[in-house]
């Protein structure tokens, strides 16, 4: 008993002496295992600038943590014969049926198009092998998007979808706007917009009420605002976006969510597909899922050109990291305690989660902060992590 309350306590006072020191504006965190949760906190404030305190039912923009939930959608397509892994992908947006790879630019300084040498499959958009790429990673993209003034993926237009290829599908992986596609596939192939088949498919069978790509008047008011950190370290509150009309709902990063309502769909995936009588996914598509899918590839290292929005990417440096049809997985023990194979990714504003499918543990921790990949966010997960293992070690439920 004293053991698990020291190692509980230790969770909490680690969180908050790190909103206190000026780590992060506000943190919500939770762990789960087998039985359920056993670890929830919530420290700090929403805003900076005015509050009010952060609570267990902050709302986030969770960003790239929308694309797991976007691939099990697309593998419920896959198990229902709708969508296929292996077949060139349908072809509902010529960026799809004829994709152009960018092979540089001319002297005058116009893009350089030549036709992919292979079609594009589903397993390739989930894997991020299939060339798209982010112009926040990406020179040549970040190059293309300004000299053809492509639009930017906030404007929720589908003209920012519409990029060529940085290389030949299959043959690397780089990070890109491949889920979003995945979610055009998704309604091509249901009938319905992402949003509705999220909220049919997973999120009201999962219990997941505070998460979708909008929010009623009573969740905005309880949205965190994002905060911009400055040179100095110090973090500034910005204003929350505006909501818009999209001509398409970002599979890669739109959504909303809370911790509880994330903590929710991780532990569905930790028991094989289903949770509370729910069946999202069968087992063995999950443990498809959770493989290697990339071969000898090198997975989630990127370079930022935009530093205002991300830091370099390299969460274990030095460790072959590989993808699965979801999320990256570590190949072997993690710093922090996960094991090897485990399961995780993250969000731009700073928002982390990872499934330990050896030690049946998940936990999530969300903060609002850019740029991505901030240290002290990242090192802060770390801690968390580091605390949660000790916490289970030490008999989370007993």
């Amino acid at each position: 008993m004293t053991d698990r309350i020291v190692a509980r306590d230790h969770i909490d006072r680690t969180l908050a002496e790190a909103v206190a020191a000026g780590k992060a504006p506000g943190v919500v965190a939770i762990a789960a295992d087998e039985s359920g949760v056993f670890y929830e906190g919530a420290f700090g404030q929403r805003d900076l600038s005015t509050g009010p305190t952060m609570t267990l039912d902050t709302v986030f923009r969770i960003a790239s943590m929308t694309k797991a939930i976007t691939s099990v959608a697309a593998m419920q397509l896959v198990e229902a014969g709708k969508l296929s892994l292996d077949e060139p992908v349908p072809a509902i947006d010529p960026a799809l049926a004829s994709p152009q790879v960018l092979a540089g630019f001319s002297p005058s300084g116009e893009p350089m198009l030549r036709p992919a040498r292979r079609p594009i499959t589903l397993r390739h958009l989930l894997t991020h092998t299939a060339g798209f790429t982010y112009e926040a990673w990406n020179a040549n993209t970040l190059r293309y998007v300004q000299v053809t003034d492509t639009p930017s993926t906030q404007t929720g237009k589908l003209a920012a979808l519409r990029l060529p290829l940085a290389f030949d599908p299959g043959d690397q992986w780089e990070y890109g706007i491949n889920i979003d596609w995945i979610g055009r596939l998704i309604e091509a192939a249901s009938g319905q917009s992402i949003a509705a088949y999220f909220e049919k498919r997973i999120f009201g069978p999962l219990g997941m009420a505070d998460t979708g790509f909008t929010t009623t008047p009573e969740q905005r008011a309880r949205q965190v605002h994002v905060h911009q950190r400055q040179g100095n370290g110090a973090l500034e509150a910005q204003p929350l976006s505006e909501p818009i009309t999209p001509e398409f709902h970002a599979g890669g990063g739109g959504l909303l969510s809370t911790a509880r309502d994330y903590i929710a769909f991780l532990q569905m995936l930790m028991h094989e597909g289903s949770l509370a009588g729910a069946r999202i996914l069968r087992p063995e598509t999950i443990a498809e899922m959770n493989r290697n899918q990339i071969g000898d590839l090198q997975a989630g290292i990127m370079k930022t050109q935009v530093p205002e929005r991300s830091n370099d990417v390299d969460f274990f440096p030095g460790m072959p990291v590989r993808w699965g049809l979801a999320y990256m997985i570590n190949t072997l023990p993690g710093p922090n305690g996960r094991s090897a194979n485990s399961l995780s990714w993250a969000g731009l504003f700073n928002s982390y989660y990872w499934l330990d499918p050896v030690r049946r543990v998940a936990g999530v921790i969300l903060m609002q902060i850019l740029p991505f990949a901030d240290p002290r966010a990242v090192a802060l997960f770390g801690r968390f992590e580091r605390g949660v293992y000790k916490l289970l070690d030490a008999g989370a439920h007993s």
